[in-house]
């Protein structure tokens, strides 16, 4: 098989997949289709009767057609003045129900395509949201971005100018064709001639086309990821007085995208032209046919019309194709994000499901790689008794953030196994065992909206009046109530109009709402200033109370009171025990310690 073979059976399967979304919507995708048939049908007959008001006004006779009669009973068709005006009232109403069935035609392909787009829409986001964190960490987010918002936009010229808009062309080329072939069957082959130029122009056009759209589809992806990263990075990038390198790689990516949209309009440039070389030359040779032969004037202006009528849908069915072209191309983008399967699975009907989970956690011979060549945790082992507040210390890239990651399952482990209440954590309802787990991070994410939105996810269960109480429980509700509005203060995207210390008391009240029976904190104290730290730890000391906590800490001062500190280098678990026993032992937590202390020392 070919690979032109293969790539017509891919394109027709995609297609398929496509309108797999169009089955709640039957009977619009159905009226679309009759609507294009009755538009069809509806092409050569204004011309038609425009050639038959020419031949009577001139010869005073002529055949009538029986349909005629039907539509336009009473008169005197044989009377050539009532017979006028009989035609050109009969073809103004025609006009006026063609021009609103051509509406509804459009309106409903125009419906129909922003139906699909929103049903699909919300299933990429759905499955982006359910994708494993690796493919955040291999994908741009504003690839993800291009593929949620810009590819599935282009699907719905599927629908508005691709598909069904063809069809309809189609159609009324074969109608019109069809209608010539019946009055002259000659006179059709004659001005037929240049048609073969006008298919290789038209092949030459779409080929050309399709090739620039997929530069563009490609360099628009490019943009939206710079742009993306670039905004969100933009401290750094002023910072470092970067702005003019960076201005120069997106000035490389914007001419790409400019190069590729040239040589679209380029092949437009020609092509059109083209089509209305071709369309005089069909003219030109209609005109000397029939010059020396005698040929009802009627006829001769018909036959103008139907090729304007064949001629002009030629023009854009070219470019139609390139629409629905490159909507095939965004759909098996899109498709490929669907059908990734790199996903936790959804939890089994029969999933553990307790009604309170007590807290203890056991890490059993866990090893770990973010890929298949390099384990950043090995061969893990420890446990954490109901209650217990249990540190874990370590250089950077020890492996400490990877071991929250592993026990609310944002990753999948590849050796051993991790036990909550003695229960393998793949066993759990997977929305049971996160909302067990309370995360705060060190950098917290706030999104756009107010405090109370970030506090409560929007989660319309949780009152306001709740969301104070807890905020007075861990001593945070004074400082809220400073800011403008209070609860209903807005934080601005990413929370940039709080400091870091405020953001992460912010991120307490949420973790404590939730009530979880094992909280985390991944170095909650190690970026903000003394100030603030001194209300962080007060709110800290509320959250872990009763509670089995793992706190991840930078500052060793910050965990003397912790039941058991646990000290990673490089992926493996080199001491256990308090402060006091990892002290006395003088390994390798006793240097951190010593060199921690000396830095303290020089910095005071």
């Amino acid at each position: 098989m070919s690979k032109k073979t293969k790539k017509k059976k891919f394109d027709l399967s995609l297609l398929r997949k496509v309108f797999t979304y169009v089955k709640p919507y039957r009977l619009q995708f159905i009226s679309s289709l009759l609507l294009a048939i009755i538009l069809a049908i509806f092409t050569p007959i204004r011309p038609y009767l425009i050639q038959l008001t020419i031949d009577k006004a001139i010869s005073k006779t002529g055949s009538i057609p029986t349909w005629l009669h039907i539509f336009i009973s009473g008169d005197n068709l044989n009377d050539v003045t009532r017979f006028i005006v009989s035609v050109t009232v009969f073809q103004i109403i025609f006009l006026l129900i063609e021009t609103l069935t051509r509406f509804t035609f459009t309106f409903l392909t125009s419906w129909l395509g922003q139906a699909v787009v929103k049903d699909l829409r919300v299933n990429v986001f759905n499955k982006i949201s359910h994708l494993h964190l690796r493919q955040f960490d291999r994908t741009p987010i504003g690839t993800l971005t291009t593929r949620t918002i810009n590819d599935i936009e282009s699907i719905n010229d599927i629908f508005s100018d691709g598909f069904i808009p063809i069809i309809a062309d189609l159609l009324s080329i074969i109608f019109t064709l069809a209608t010539m072939f019946f009055l002259n069957w000659k006179l059709t082959l004659i001005s037929l001639i240049p048609f073969p130029i006008l298919i290789l122009a038209t092949y030459y056009f779409k080929e050309t086309v399709n090739k620039s759209y997929k530069r563009v589809r490609n360099a628009i992806a490019a943009l939206n990821a710079f742009v993306q990263e670039h905004i969100s990075g933009m401290a750094i990038v002023q910072a470092f007085a970067a702005e003019d390198r960076e201005r120069k790689k997106f000035d490389i990516i914007n001419k790409q995208h400019r190069d590729a949209n040239i040589s679209a309009i380029f092949a437009y440039s020609v092509f059109f032209p083209v089509v209305e070389i071709i369309l005089a030359l069909s003219l030109g040779i209609l005109i000397w046919y029939i010059a020396d032969r005698k040929i009802d004037a009627g006829l001769l202006v018909s036959f103008i019309l139907y090729l304007n009528q064949i001629f002009r849908p030629l023009r854009v069915i070219a470019d139609k194709f390139n629409v629905l072209q490159m909507g095939m191309i965004a759909a098996e983008r899109v498709f490929t994000v669907l059908e990734n399967q790199d996903i936790l699975p959804p939890s089994k009907p029969d999933a553990y499901n307790p009604s309170t989970v007590a807290g203890r956690v056991h890490f059993d011979k866990v090893s770990f790689a973010y890929n298949s060549t390099h384990y950043v945790l090995k061969n893990i082992n420890f446990k954490i008794e109901e209650g217990e507040t249990v540190a874990i210390v370590g250089h950077t890239g020890s492996g400490k953030t990877s071991i929250i990651s592993l026990l609310n399952r944002l990753y999948e482990i590849q050796e051993g196994e991790i036990l909550i209440d003695d229960v393998n954590i793949k066993s759990y309802n997977l929305d049971t065992l996160r909302s067990n787990i309370g995360v705060v991070l060190q950098d917290v994410f706030l999104f756009s909206g107010t405090i109370l939105d970030n506090i409560t996810l929007r989660n319309p269960a949780i009152t306001e009046a709740e969301v104070i109480e807890t905020s007075k429980m861990i001593g945070v509700h004074d400082f809220i109530m400073q800011l403008p509005n209070g609860y209903h203060f807005n934080v601005m995207e990413r929370g940039n109009s709080l400091s870091l210390g405020q953001r992460q008391l912010i991120s307490f009240i949420r973790a404590l709402l939730y009530n979880p029976s094992i909280l985390v904190l991944d170095e909650a104290t190690s970026s903000i200033d003394s100030e603030s730290e001194m209300l962080v730890q007060k709110a800290i000391d509320k959250l872990i109370s009763g509670r089995t906590s793992i706190v991840i800490a930078h500052r060793l001062s910050t965990i003397r009171k912790a039941h058991k500190i646990i000290v990673l280098d490089k992926g493996e678990i080199k001491e256990i025990g308090n402060h006091q026993e990892l002290l006395e032992k003088n390994g390798f937590y006793a240097k951190l310690h010593q060199m921690q202390f000396a830095e303290e020392q020089i910095s005071a």
